[in-house]
């Protein structure tokens, strides 16, 4: 049998809960494709130095989950505080009211894909591929910056600096080998 022969179509239910007399629908499934972003986001946002701050990701993570399970709206402004929101949220006991509407097996595989993608990128980030892309990425502006330096260079100071050694060298020619008498 055929897969277009079984005339399946995604299944959205959606379950509700009550916030100051108004009802907010809660997303029983979110596609794959969607809770691969939420995780990626609240990851890429929750990064400090190459390392997780984990304060800031449980702040993402689960202020994205409100953002992408419910139908509650925020604006472009209050979305550029993402850890005031989920300070918002997690005060009025908003957070765990949705969380706790979302199917068991859902939230399970939610967390499942953040753990794994974080312990993927974190091993990542300490292999020989990713120092050898950062170094790739990184080159031309090291290169530009070498180009500065040798486009900027003034032999007259050198050579002010190889006659102030020499001087302090006992008037003996720095530019040797020979041990120190």
């Amino acid at each position: 049998m055929k897969f277009d022969e079984l005339n399946l179509k995604q299944v959205n239910k959606d379950a509700n809960i009550i916030i100051n007399d108004k009802k907010i629908n809660i997303k029983q499934y979110l596609p794959i494709n969607e809770k691969i972003s939420l995780v990626q986001i609240a990851l890429q946002q929750s990064e400090e130095d190459g390392i997780y701050n984990e304060g800031l990701l449980t702040a993402y993570f689960y202020t994205y989950i409100v953002m992408f399970y419910s139908d509650i709206e925020f604006t472009d402004e209050q979305k550029e505080n993402i850890p005031s929101i989920y300070d918002i949220l997690e005060t009025n006991d908003i957070i765990t009211k949705v969380c706790d509407k979302i199917p068991k097996v859902e939230f399970d595989d939610l967390l499942d894909l953040l753990q794994d993608q974080k312990n993927n990128n974190t091993s990542y980030k300490t292999s020989t591929a990713y120092l050898i892309s950062q170094f790739i990425n990184t080159l031309p502006e090291q290169m530009n910056q070498v180009s500065e330096i040798i486009n900027n260079f003034d032999p007259s100071k050198y050579q002010a600096v190889v006659d102030f050694a020499t001087a302090a060298n006992g008037g003996r020619n720095i530019n040797t080998n020979q041990p120190v008498e």
